[in-house]
């Protein structure tokens, strides 16, 4: 049950990754509203983490969502592996 919850709670945060992508493309959205302002605050905390290591090459080509979901994807396989482990 709770290794379900918390494969279920990694696969939404794919989807606002996804999301957040889809709508960069979009050049008339205003991120001050919502819903665009909470997906941006939800998301970019976590991908500023790598837009640290590798910036936006030229300014435009953001790769930091794609370093994003490779990570999440090792971290749900350890987390959920290791609560199915356990049983939960």
């Amino acid at each position: 049950m709770i290794t379900r919850i918390v494969s279920q709670l990694f696969y939404f945060y794919y989807i606002l990754i996804i999301v957040r992508i889809f709508l960069t493309w979009v050049q008339t959205i205003n991120w001050e509203q919502q819903p665009f302002g909470w997906i941006r605050s939800v998301t970019d905390p976590f991908l500023n983490i790598f837009r640290g290591i590798i910036p936006p090459i030229g300014g435009v080509l953001d790769i930091s969502p794609i370093l994003a979901i490779i990570l999440l994807q090792i971290l749900q396989g350890i987390v959920v592996g290791a609560l199915s482990s356990l049983g939960l």
